[in-house]
């Protein structure tokens, strides 16, 4: 289902009730750039770290949140908090999954979820392989966990690309809605090719902050509207 790649929860049984303003907190905002095969890392809050990490094969780059200092493991925080796992995600500015490199630019912005701290991430990671193999009962309660995850965004704020000939794929016509409105620059005489490539990226991200955390030295910080956490309301008989 198209829907499924949107940062809804998946294996909810009831309906999400709506989050309420309380008060203020602090999101951390960060901007950068990078050019392909490039990286960019930088600490937003104590103990954490934002990096957009080339892709092996060289088609874009991907999200990632790590603990500062530790060892990395299997899976990071950003891509336990955001499912679904192992397809289209919003983590990923890349030509996979048949998107075009204008496809991956029109995605914008982008919005995710990232574990909290540790003992989130473990509670996640523990519940990842029965989400890969749809059992319900880890889907339900890893969705639940995720609602309670601070959210994060990616904004594209320029993008040099060689756009790709290819018919767009229906999942990225889906979400692929800003590309025109996405300041970006075609490279000049570079080779065609059905996907096309991306060059570069300006981008800014921002990061929701647990309530009394502080953004790190030197990271710019806004206010938001602190939300009371979202709960799963009991399922209505039909």
């Amino acid at each position: 289902m198209v829907g499924a790649i949107l940062l809804a929860p998946v294996g909810v049984g009831g309906a999400q009730t709506k989050a309420e303003p309380k008060g203020d907190c602090l999101q951390a905002v960060i901007e950068g750039d990078v050019k392909a095969g490039q990286g960019f890392e930088r600490e937003f809050a104590p103990g954490l770290k934002f990096l957009l990490e080339p892709l092996p094969q060289g088609s874009g780059w991907i999200v990632r949140v790590l603990p500062v200092g530790q060892p990395r493991g299997a899976h990071d925080f950003a891509e336990l908090a955001t499912p679904p796992y192992r397809s289209v995600t919003p983590l990923a500015v890349s030509t996979d999954f048949a998107f075009r490199a204008q496809d991956a630019v029109g995605w914008n912005p982008r919005r995710f979820r990232y574990a909290q701290d540790a003992e989130a991430a473990r509670r996640l990671e523990a519940l990842y392989s029965g989400v890969v193999a749809n059992d319900t009962t880890a889907s339900t309660k890893a969705a639940e966990l995720t609602t309670e995850q601070p959210e994060g965004s990616l904004q594209i704020l320029n993008a040099v690309i060689v756009p790709g000939t290819a018919n767009q794929w229906q999942i990225a016509a889906a979400v692929a809605l800003h590309f025109e409105n996405t300041p970006h620059e075609v490279e000049q005489g570079a080779q065609p090719s059905p996907l096309g490539k991306l060059d570069e990226l300006q981008f800014r991200v921002k990061l929701e902050l647990e309530p009394g955390v502080r953004a790190a030295k030197g990271v710019a910080e806004e206010k938001i509207p602190c939300a009371i956490q979202p709960t799963v309301a009991a399922k209505q008989p039909h």
